[in-house]
């Protein structure tokens, strides 16, 4: 069982060897690179008149932060307001059964 195991994952390995350099020398004949033309250069080209719309890095990651913030001290909050409530019960539970059993 072993051996017929090992034989048809070497086959699978060699088929898939064949393969990959079957398909690299396809891709390497089709993809050469272009120089992009003018119109693409103009198009790349940063434009002065957006640069007030364009969003700082640094702000960026400081809102960022702050929302990463803000959602853990939720989570904490809720987390902490779930375990409040449960203590709270089981201790209505146990004064109710304390009193219940005393009268």
């Amino acid at each position: 069982m072993a051996f017929l195991l090992r034989n048809s994952i070497t086959s699978h390995f060699q088929s898939h060897s064949q393969r990959a350099q079957n398909d690299s020398l396809s891709q390497s004949r089709r993809q050469f690179h272009v120089e992009p033309g003018p119109r693409e250069k103009a198009l790349l080209a940063e434009d002065p008149s957006l640069k007030r719309f364009k969003s700082h890095k640094k702000g960026v990651a400081r809102i960022k932060r702050l929302g990463d913030v803000l959602t853990v001290v939720v989570v904490a909050s809720c987390c902490y307001e779930i375990y409040v409530r449960a203590v709270m019960r089981e201790e209505a539970r146990k004064q109710a059964g304390a009193s219940g059993a005393s009268a």
